[in-house]
């Protein structure tokens, strides 16, 4: 089992001048925390407009700062939007590449497609279309850091000509590809690609072992022919975060957050309409404040002292999202659960709703010191012999995908075209 930290960079209501700046300084100081403790990876969106869940809208540059601060957790897209409207290929490439030099090749590039409304509107992304570009997108990106000089492409989508992408990243073939995964059939979709699994999903342990199935039964059938150049059979879930040594103290600095991380989520995803100016703009807080336990964030429920923890903590037909909030001893059985299903990586959300940064970085440093060291004895071993039990596996699948293309002569491109 490895651990990851994750940011939207959440911001509620009410904003004040400095409010974004203190966002942002404060997570570079839990990342810079994270990295001494022995985290595995930090993780970043990519979010464009979603007032108050995700005030994440550059990624590359803040992850660029996160490198210089660390020198040994993994730097993760978590994801990069790969639909032509948001990015054009070969710019996601450069980037890329030029962070995984400066981070000393630290990057694990994840990819999606989005969603919600506000984004794919705002850039004009066609929502039947956007999966499709995916698909393309991946393919273009990662033979533009392979191919010397990329042979070029013409696809649905995009048109490229040949062109040789410079800078190259540091890890060959290319950073490890993973995917942004909310439901079952896009997990299965990652292991058909051969990427990484991110999923974003609330789910539990027992939940998760039937993805897990089905991921590396996919990886190791015919079915998976690489998206990229290398195969990253890795399945990570996020689950809401905060450890302290009373559960009280714990629920009372982090319940919240989580819930908000959930509500905020489905308001921009499901079921919100957001309002925009007007006089009357949408406050997500005060709007989660008022509705949350009809959309499953029940406080009372979720905040009941003792119960062993769980992604959704059920009561007659109902669910209250709880995740790892609570003691050392309660989110290690928790840990557990999900290490023995055969998930790979656990992804921690404590920057959410109105958490604090104190009780942050206090959280993190006791879940270090007490929870972590006992899965990080076992994970160099389970990652061993998953690439044992793996290994003819992958080369099958590699030898299934098409290789780096070459032009087949020269191509010449003038400074100045003809007339």
């Amino acid at each position: 089992m490895r651990f990851g930290i994750f940011y939207e960079h959440q911001l509620p209501r009410p904003w004040e001048p400095d409010s974004e700046y203190r966002l942002l300084k404060d997570a570079l100081e839990q990342i810079e925390l994270a990295d001494r403790l022995g985290f595995d990876y930090v993780w970043e969106v990519e979010h464009h407009f979603l007032e108050e869940y995700s005030h994440s809208s550059a990624p590359e540059v803040f992850l660029a700062a996160a490198s210089q601060r660390t020198s040994r957790i993994r730097i993760g897209h978590g994801i990069v939007q790969l639909p032509f409207g948001f990015n054009h290929p070969a710019r996601v490439a450069e980037r890329i590449a030029t962070l995984d030099l400066v981070s000393d090749g630290r990057v694990d590039f994840g990819t999606g497609e989005s969603s919600s409304e506000m984004e794919l509107g705002g850039f004009g992304v066609r929502r039947a279309n956007k999966r499709a570009e995916w698909i393309e997108a991946l393919d273009v990106v990662t033979r533009l850091m392979v191919e010397e000089p990329f042979a070029g492409h013409s696809g649905p989508g995009l048109s490229m000509p040949p062109r040789n992408l410079v800078p190259k990243p540091l890890q060959k073939p290319h950073p490890p590809l993973w995917v942004a995964c909310s439901r079952r059939e896009t997990i299965h979709l990652a292991a058909t690609k051969g990427i990484g699994a991110l999923s974003f999903s609330f789910i539990e342990a027992d939940e998760a072992r039937h993805w897990v199935d089905d991921y590396y039964s996919t990886i190791a059938s015919e079915a998976c022919v690489p998206g990229g150049f290398a195969v990253n059979a890795n399945l990570a879930c996020v689950l809401p975060f905060m450890c302290h040594p009373d559960e009280e103290t714990a629920i009372a600095r982090g319940l919240d957050g989580g819930h908000f991380f959930g509500y905020s989520l489905a308001h921009y995803y499901a079921f919100g309409v957001h309002h925009l100016g007007g006089g009357d703009p949408t406050n997500v807080w005060e709007e989660f404040e008022r509705n949350r336990s009809a959309f499953g964030f029940d406080r009372d429920l979720a905040a009941r002292r003792g119960q062993q923890l769980g992604a959704q903590l059920p009561e007659e037909g109902l669910g209250s999202l709880r995740g790892a909030v609570g003691t050392p001893d309660q989110i290690r059985a928790l840990v557990r659960r999900y290490e023995e299903v055969g998930v790979d990586q656990l992804i921690f959300v404590s920057q959410a709703g109105r958490n604090r940064h104190e009780h942050i970085c206090e959280s993190m440093e006791l879940f270090a010191r007490e929870v972590m060291p006992e899965f990080a004895e076992r994970a160099d071993a389970g990652e061993a012999a998953k690439a044992e039990r793996l290994g003819d596996a992958v080369s099958a699948a590699l030898a299934r995908r098409p290789p780096p293309r070459t032009l087949p002569e020269p191509y010449e491109v003038p400074a100045v075209p003809a007339p």
